[in-house]
Formats: structure tokens, sequence, C-alpha cells
């Protein structure tokens, strides 16, 4: 089963009697590490009340197009973008009809309209409804839309019939959700990823660092495992916990950084250098604290080794990404390192302003590579990871097709 850990969802309830079912769903996902929201329509509430959805889940239950704790009132766009994926379950036949139609006349069905992350149902009705034309049409539209559709079950329902209709159970919903986040795009494939600062020792307390937090490269190394690549993490020092389903290896200084990704680099596939390693070091580090005596203090600094270029002059190599903070000029410094690195891509984005660079939740990038430029706008950097490695894996099997139409000619 795939890991729901540090993920967002959002649980839509709808009018049905396998309502009751969806309190023991919320707590389900949230044993898996996930964070759950609850939106819930009109009749979903004579079902089961949004108390108990609220008392379970932790968090505020929504039902309504605009409410009193919206910051702009628009609720379905907020919740659209705060969701890595969305759960209705159950999901009635009268909402699987007008999510098919692209009705947006309710909170629920406005944010499935709204939202970019995977979406699925989960149907629960009476069997003659769920073997009804009109239902099984409306269904088809949804999977030619990548609406996935968990279930139904089969077995006794409570209007006494017997036939397909029943609501998975919870723990099957939990980790079909799980599963959402699996895409297998890099299947089979190893990836190797550094993340966080570097530390570089003036003495035993002092050293030469920066504001990287890691939380970036975490996401990416996280959203290269969830598409099913091996994936090694070569951290820096980062407050971050290591990450699940993924080899993290720890490190502190820029040549200890160096040494880690060349001593698994020849096994990987593509390279993504995430880390803000440091340009430079001491050229020598005191055994003991040094002692403020003096009024000034001078450091003689020596460069320290180019990890991304040096990954870059492999023979062969592996598809190598870069990334560029930077505080001005973000396009050209980016397209400068590009080239003067031999990259296949570089990621950039501007540090110092809200909601972009270090020490945020949110990021932007603006992706550079030989053919173009693409933007990837503000967002969570979980969600902005995902993006990212779905972009990369267009482009590393492009460039395996020329390589290999090259090798043909």
């Amino acid at each position: 089963m795939g890991t729901l850990t540090n993920k967002r969802i959002l649980l839509g309830v709808t009018g049905g009697i396998a309502a009751y079912k969806s309190a023991d769903l919320v707590r389900r996902l949230r044993d898996t590490g996930s964070t759950v929201r609850c939106v819930m329509t009109r009749t979903a509430t004579d079902f089961i009340t949004p108390l108990t959805m609220q008392a379970v889940s932790g968090q505020p239950v929504h039902t309504a197009m605009v409410s009193d704790e919206s910051k702009t009132g628009m609720e379905h766009i907020e919740l659209a973008r705060w969701a890595d994926a969305v759960l209705v379950a159950p999901a009635s036949a009268d909402f699987i009809a007008r999510l098919a139609q692209g009705r947006a006349d309710d909170l629920l069905s406005a944010v499935c309209l709204a939202t970019a992350a995977p979406l699925a149902v989960a149907p629960a009705m009476n069997q003659q409804m769920w073997l009804n034309p009109a239902t099984q049409s409306n269904l088809l539209t949804l999977r030619r839309r990548a609406v996935r559709v968990f279930g139904p079950a089969e077995g006794s329902q409570a209007c006494g019939d017997v036939g397909p209709g029943r609501l998975l159970e919870p723990t099957e919903l939990a980790a079909l959700t799980a599963q959402l986040f699996e895409t297998g795009e890099l299947d089979g494939l190893t990836v190797v990823v550094t993340a966080g600062p570097t530390w570089e020792a003036i003495d035993p307390v002092r050293g030469l660092t920066n504001k990287s937090s890691g939380r970036m490269g975490y996401a990416v190394a996280q959203a290269a495992a969830e598409a099913g690549a091996k994936t090694i993490l070569v951290s820096g020092p980062t407050a971050l916990p290591d990450p699940e389903r993924m080899r993290v290896v720890r490190v502190t200084s820029a040549q200890e950084m160096h040494a880690a990704v060349h001593a698994h680099i020849r096994e990987a596939h593509l390279f993504i250098g995430v880390a803000a390693v440091a340009d430079y070091r001491p050229v020598q580090s005191a055994p003991q604290k040094l002692k403020k005596d003096a009024g000034h203090m001078t450091l003689e600094l020596i460069k320290n080794p180019d990890i991304l270029a040096s990954v870059a002059a492999l023979t062969p190599r592996p598809f190598t990404v870069g990334f560029a903070a930077e505080t001005e000029n973000i396009e050209q410094n980016a397209r400068k390192k590009l080239v003067k690195k031999h990259l296949d891509l570089v990621c950039a984005n501007r540090v110092g302003v809200p909601g972009s660079g270090f020490e945020t939740d949110t990021n932007s990038l603006l992706l550079i590579d030989h053919e173009g430029v693409t933007e990837l706008p503000t967002a969570e950097k979980h969600q902005l990871a995902r993006a990212l490695i779905h972009h990369i894996m267009g482009k590393y099997h492009a460039a395996q097709k020329r390589q290999q139409a090259e090798g043909r000619t």
C-alpha cells in the first residue's frame, strides 16, 4: 500500500445511508498520516451530522458555497487548491449524474470542477440504480475524464435488495486513495535527489550556511517515490523527518554531499539537485571555538566542488536537473547555469519574496531547458513537486527516444 503521510484529502459526502461509513473512513485516512477536510451536501447532513464529521476529522466541515470562515468568498476555489486528492464517498447516483454533466450547483460539485487534484468517486446506491444504463453511461463519461471509480461492492443492501451498489469498506477506500498518488511514471528508474543546506564549519560551533529548509527537496524526493522510482535522498542538515519509501543519506558539508552523491550516482537514471550547496568553505576549520577577543575576524575561503557540474560531466551520465535560486534576472541567470554546467533542465525560483523560495510552504518555478520555458505557478511545495516530476518524466523519456533514434542512424 502507498502512503498518505502529509497528504491533504478532501472527502466529499453525499446523501445516502452509506454516509454512516464516512466517519470511519475519515479515521482510516487519518491513521495513514493524512489531513482530512470534509465537504457535505445538504442531503448528506440528513444521514450524518457535520458535528460528527468535524469531531473525527478535527477540521471544520464545509456545507455552503460561501461561509463566514471563508477569507475570499470563494470557498470552492480555496478547497480545490488545498486538496492533494478529492474522494467522494459515498457518491450517490444523483451526484455522479451531476458530476458527469459538469454541474457546479453546490459546494461539492463546484470543488470537483475546480480542482486539478486527482478525483475519485466511491458509488453507493440501490443495485437497480447502479445497473441502470444512465448511471453506467455517466460513469463511463467520468472514467474518460480520468476520474477514478472505487467499487462498488456486492451484497445485501439497506433496501432489502441484494446485488452491486454497496460502498466499499473504509479500509479498502483508504488503500485505494493512497494509490492515487502512485503514478508509475518513473517505474524501474533510480533517482538521486539532494536537499537542504550544507554547513561549512568555521569552528566546532560556528559555520557558513544558508536559509534552505529542505522542504522543496524532500517534496521532490517524495514525489519521485510516489511515481515509482527507487529514490535516494542525500540531505544536508534539516529539521525534517526522513521521508518514507526511500533511502536517506544524511550529510553536513558540501564535500560530504559530493562524496555521497558520487557513491550512488552510477546507478541513477535521473539526478535532481535541489540542495542549496555552499559555494565556498573555510580553508581551515579551527579545532576549538574561536574567541571574540579581536575586533574583527578574517576568513580565508576556498571553492567547494560543484556537484551539479560533476554529475553532468559523467560518461554515461544521468538526466541532470538543477535548481537556481535567484533574486533578479531569473530566466537569464538560470539559462546561463543550464549552458555552463551542461544541464538538461534548470528549475529557477525567486527568493526573498513572500510565498516563494526558502522557509516557505509554497513556491513557484520557471522550468528552463534547451527547448524553451515552462512556468509552474505558485502552489504548495508538495503539489509543485508532483507537477515537476511529471514534467521531468516527459523530458526524460523524450531524451531517451532521441538517443535511441540517433543510435539507429
